[in-house]
């Protein structure tokens, strides 16, 4: 009563079902290219010039902003009462 009923697999059936293998890439160490001195200079003006170019042309005033300022408050009051009105005017359903 030795004999097996199930039939016996070889390792290489037993691996077929396994993922394929997975080539091994031997890449050598690449040298991370440094940037030379002309090209830092060279971006740092451009990034400088780009930043000056985009200044605002006039300084605006503490009596202007204050006004901006106030005339932005009062919208949102005029906005948050005319949203009181129409919830009270609506209809209940």
């Amino acid at each position: 009563m030795n004999t097996s009923v199930t039939p016996t697999r070889t390792p290489q059936e037993t691996r077929r079902h396994e993922h394929p293998p997975q080539l091994v890439v031997h890449m050598h160490p690449t040298v991370a290219r440094r940037v030379g001195l002309v090209d830092r200079i060279a971006l740092h003006l451009g990034v400088a010039l780009i930043t000056w170019g985009r200044r605002p042309l006039t300084i605006e005033s503490r009596e202007r902003r204050a006004n901006r300022v106030e005339q932005h408050l009062a919208r949102l009051e005029r906005e948050r009462a005319a949203e009181r009105m129409r919830h009270l005017i609506a209809p209940r359903l």
